[in-house]
């Protein structure tokens, strides 16, 4: 019995296929080779064509089957990881009507700020354990009240994996998930937030269908099969957000368990065992792919946008030899901490909301021209991210969060011997990488509706740690260098 498993991000579309027999991971691929476009066509947007995940999608999956020589009559689940928040619209006729407003997004701040205060802190914070934000419910009111010919036409709303589980099934629906990470489920009365649609004047209506996260979501039509290559009938059978799907894949799924990324956004994401909220919104709370009303798991969600995207960033504008990120790795391994005094503040992909929701933007401090070269600034680079997920990782410590062990995959920020050293003496916490990826999780996920594993906890117990980074250094010297970013970064803030 093979699994098929989909990772949506807005960088590129991964694929994987799993022997839910034995627990081999058969392949995992990923298109593009190179980062899908961000469009952005004014300050603060961004925005990507849902149809090119779609056409990304199949061209992974025609990749993956070729590599694997797996047979498709031997898939018996799809399961679907996709980047959370972001809003896709459709007609009656399933066809898009614009461009999907994706996580890193700003344009609906002020939208969701208006209705906080309207609703109130104490019951929006107590019925959906956030502020509305900057996220998908508010970013569909911006809709309304700036694009109503297009709000006319909507059918429904979704998030980007809706709409991939769409384009395979022919079906709309969403999940309680997914509605939490839209701010749109409301947790007290366990169901969707009416009284927010209420207050943004949107159409419920317009709200998919509500399925389980782990369950027969529709089977793959006629057509999808044909341009996939796949068996007519096939079911989907699990969908996810990438942060919770993130930290299932590593088999984060109690209490005190603790799960991060470092990819185009850095999170950390840790589980609670009831509903939980910070009073100034600058982390988040959604229900956890395990949640259930009478056996919460909240997930307390961390996002730092600037991160791998700044790095990415630092690499294109500097390397004219086209280095690996192993090369650069290596030529900042005599850099020593703090750069010798070169700083970069990486918030410069938008709105963060550990800052309260305000842009920002990058910044590079202290550049010496006879001092600092290449290599200073990759290192600046990657000890901007740190010391950022270090000041976000104070919000979740001051909410009772335990940071002693963070569980991570091996294909992001993390594979930097610099990054992971960083982090792991500054918090002084034990960082486990873990041999996963989410595609890999999904395809493990799907397996749980089928009946390939007994429940979750057995569908995640193989993964396996693959390195340990631990607390090395007692000198204070990445203190130092932390608490020197820390001042800079709070200069610009009361500027």
């Amino acid at each position: 019995m093979l699994l098929l498993g989909y990772d949506i991000g807005s960088s590129s579309i991964k694929a994987s296929l799993v022997d839910a027999e034995n627990g081999q991971v058969l392949g995992v691929v990923q298109h593009p080779k190179t980062e899908m476009d961000i469009s952005a066509p004014e300050e603060g947007w961004a925005e990507q064509d849902p149809q090119d995940w779609w056409d990304h999608l199949v061209q992974a999956t025609k990749q993956l089957f070729q590599s694997t020589r797996a047979k498709k009559e031997d898939i018996k689940g799809i399961g679907i990881s996709y980047q959370m928040h972001g809003l896709v619209l459709v007609d009656d006729q399933q066809n898009v009507l614009r461009p999907a407003i994706i996580w890193c997004d700003s344009r609906a701040v002020q939208v969701g700020d208006k209705a906080f205060a309207e609703i109130g802190k104490e019951k929006c914070l107590r019925h959906l354990l956030n502020s509305p934000g900057n996220f998908t419910a508010s970013k569909l009111k911006w809709v309304k009240e700036n694009e109503p010919e297009v709000y006319d036409k909507i059918n429904k709303f979704m998030l980007p994996g809706d709409y991939i589980a769409m384009k395979l099934t022919g079906k709309i629906s969403t999940t309680i998930q997914g509605l939490s990470e839209a701010i749109l489920w409301d947790f007290e009365e366990n169901k969707k937030a009416d009284f927010l649609l209420e207050q943004l004047g949107i159409d419920p209506d317009l709200v998919p269908e509500v399925l389980p996260t782990f369950s027969d979501q529709g089977d793959i039509t006629a057509g999808a099969a044909d341009t996939l290559g796949l068996e007519k009938g096939t079911p989907v059978t699990y969908r996810s957000g990438d942060q919770p799907n993130n930290a299932m894949s590593l088999n984060v799924l109690n209490p005190g368990e603790i799960a991060a990324t470092g990819g185009t956004s850095g999170v950390v994401f840790g589980i609670v065992d009831r509903p939980i909220f910070d009073v100034e919104s600058r982390v988040n709370s959604f229900a956890h792919v395990n949640h259930s009303a009478s056996d919460p798991r909240i997930g307390v969600l961390l996002c730092i946008n600037g991160a791998g995207i700044q790095y990415r960033w630092m690499k294109q504008q500097l390397d004219q030899d086209n280095l690996s990120y192993n090369d650069i790795e290596e030529m900042i391994a005599d850099i020593p901490v703090n750069s010798e005094g070169l700083r970069i503040i990486p918030f410069g992909n938008g709105s963060e909301r550990i800052l309260g929701n305000r842009n920002i933007g990058s910044h590079i401090i202290n550049l010496n021209f006879n001092t600092h070269k290449k290599a200073h600034f990759y290192r600046a680079a990657l000890e901007g991210v740190a010391f950022s997920f270090v000041y976000g990782i104070e919000i979740l410590r001051e909410m009772g969060l335990n940071i002693d062990v963070i569980k991570v995959g091996n294909d992001n920020l993390f594979q930097s011997e610099v990054f992971s050293t960083s982090l792991c003496n500054l918090l002084g916490s034990r960082i486990e990488i873990m041999e996963t990826t989410g595609a890999v999780g999904a395809a493990r996920a799907a397996g749980v509706a089928t009946g390939a594993y007994k429940n979750l906890a057995e569908a995640m117990g193989e993964v396996k740690v693959v390195k340990t980074y631990e607390v090395t250094n007692t000198n204070g010297v990445y203190n130092d260098a932390y608490q020197s970013w820390k001042s800079d970064l709070e200069k610009i803030l009361v500027s």
